[in-house]
Parts: C-alpha cells; sequence; structure tokens
C-alpha cells in the first residue's frame, strides 16, 4: 500500500510540473537577463553602434518599402506615411528599439524636429537638386537620443511612389535611437574599443 502511495505522490508531482511552457520562455528570460546585465559602454562605442546599426536598418527599411510599393504600388501614399503597415520595419522597430520615419519636403518646416535636423534637411534638400552625393549622418538629439539619417537616391522607386508632385524627388530615412534601448541590445563580448 506504501508503494502505492509513494508512486501516486511521485506522478502527481511529475504530473504537477509543467515544463513546457518554462522551455518556451527560457529564451526570452535569457534575453532579458543578459540585456539587463551591467555594461561599460563608452560614448564612442555607443556612436560606433548607432552608426552600423543606422546603415543596415536604413538599407532593409528601403529595401522592404521598395519592396511593398512594387507589389502593392496602388497603396503608397498609405505605406510611405504609415512604414509600421510595412512588416519588416514594424519588425525593425521591434527589434532595435528605433522609430523609422521617411521625411520630405514638407518635414522643412516641422516644429516636431529640432533644429539641427531640419538644417540637415535643407543640406540633403540642396545635394538633391544640385544631383550631388549626400552621406548618412548621425547626430546626438539629446542626452538619451540620437538620431541617424539616411537620403534615399532621387530616381529609386520611393521618391516616385511616395512623392510623385514633387518638383526635386528627395527623401530621408529618419531613424530616432533612445541610448538605452542601445545600451540593453548590446553584447559586452562584441564591443569594439
Amino acid at each position: 500500500m506504501k508503494k502505492i502511495l509513494a508512486f501516486v505522490a511521485l506522478a502527481m508531482v511529475v504530473a504537477g510540473c509543467d515544463t513546457g511552457n518554462r522551455v518556451e520562455n527560457t529564451k526570452a528570460l535569457s534575453n532579458e537577463i543578459n540585456a539587463s546585465k551591467i555594461k561599460r559602454v563608452t560614448n564612442t562605442q555607443l556612436i560606433y553602434s548607432a552608426d552600423a546599426w543606422g546603415k543596415k536598418i536604413a538599407k532593409i527599411a528601403e529595401k522592404a518599402l521598395s519592396n511593398e510599393l512594387e507589389k502593392h504600388p496602388e497603396k503608397a501614399g498609405e505605406l510611405c506615411q504609415n512604414l509600421a503597415e510595412v512588416p519588416v520595419i514594424a519588425a525593425l522597430e521591434k527589434e532595435y528599439g528605433v522609430r523609422v520615419e521617411l521625411l520630405d519636403l514638407t518635414d522643412l518646416k516641422n516644429p516636431d524636429l529640432a533644429p539641427k535636423e531640419r538644417e540637415l534637411l535643407e543640406a540633403y534638400l540642396y545635394s538633391a537638386k544640385n544631383k550631388s552625393a549626400a552621406s548618412d549622418n548621425l547626430q546626438q538629439l539629446s542626452d538619451t537620443s540620437l538620431v541617424y539619417n539616411a537620403p534615399i537616391p532621387s530616381e529609386s522607386l520611393i521618391c516616385k511612389s511616395c512623392l510623385p508632385n514633387d518638383e526635386t524627388p528627395f527623401a530621408v530615412w529618419r531613424l530616432l535611437f533612445n541610448k538605452k534601448d542601445i545600451i540593453r541590445k548590446l553584447d559586452a563580448k562584441q564591443l569594439k574599443d
């Protein structure tokens, strides 16, 4: 009788252990533990990482938006105004903790942009009008945020579809990073000195 009771008790303990949910949450828990570890990150490392991520994100976002515009040209206005409808861009925003926006001529007077950003947009517009090459740019907006800007070539599908009525097709990626999110996502072992 004692053996049967011991077996039933052991069976109840084993049945009560739900390992399925624990196994599923292990990767998320591991990522959260790694993100919350104390890291020493210099300003140079932070800038280097934001610049590298900005280049990567801008390239992927441009390709994703171009693909969506090719598939659904009738939705160009909607896609260009609401980039989160492009699944790849929404995933990038979630993965990197970045806000992805597409700026154009109307943003030259946008009061939500910092004066530095509006000056930079004017410089990008000047380059577009003169058909000269403009390079990407990373700036610190405040103690907590960085902005990465990357001009889109005027002959690209994005400029032609999103800005069909502009006499100078001109668009710029604006990637807004929060420093805390960058630091949380960084792997301390991969940082370069």
